[in-house]
């Protein structure tokens, strides 16, 4: 039986690089991969913990704005260079369910971890040890299958359903994706180096 991961409370948007000249201004390195999110954004909190909501502090965002690779961010009650310096490493955050509310279907990819993989012929691969993030999709990482260590990327071609309820997953595999499986290679064209 696998273990259900905590649930984060928050989203971590970015982290607190250093403060931006003496009115208190912080200069915010961009850590979510949903940028967008800044748009609307009208309350931060700021904490070290993504988990306790108990560890974060709660601003008001009066001013946000963009320069180059770093987000500039003023806050309600942040006015002067030391008291941002001391907000230095903090990452800033927004409550998770209210910021990225899920549609129909969709999972976070914290709820994946953990979650058992079969193949639609009913095969255990293993569970989801972790993902990787290689830039084209995501790859999980299944371990304790048969099939020892597999690597599954996170397409519409193989990953054919995802059951949160059930923490389970179901992929159609491509051939030679699994360790183990042939690769028919007898349709290759002869080079004609036959001597």
């Amino acid at each position: 039986m696998t273990k259900q991961p905590s649930e984060p409370y928050f989203l971590v948007l970015g982290k607190v690089v250093r403060p931006h000249g003496i009115r208190g201004e912080l200069r915010m390195q961009v850590i979510t991969r949903f940028p967008e999110l800044f748009e609307d954004l009208d309350t931060i909190y700021l904490g070290t913990d993504k988990f306790d909501r108990r560890s974060a502090t709660r601003y008001k965002v009066v001013r946000l704005r963009q320069e180059r690779d770093v987000i500039l961010l003023a806050l309600d009650g942040i006015m002067d260079r030391n008291t941002a310096e001391s907000l230095r490493g903090k990452f800033v955050m927004s409550p998770l369910r209210d910021t990225l509310p899920l549609e129909e279907g969709e999972v976070y990819l914290f709820e994946i971890v953990g979650m058992s993989v079969y193949t639609d012929t009913d095969e255990y691969l293993g569970d989801v040890a972790e993902i990787m993030e290689t830039g084209a999709n995501d790859v999980y990482v299944l371990r304790g299958g048969n099939r020892g260590d597999v690597l599954i990327p996170d397409t519409d071609e193989v990953i054919q359903s995802i059951d949160r309820a059930n923490r389970k997953i179901i992929i159609t595999p491509l051939i030679g994706l699994l360790p183990g499986d042939e690769i028919d290679d007898t349709d290759e064209p002869d080079d004609g180096d036959d001597a």
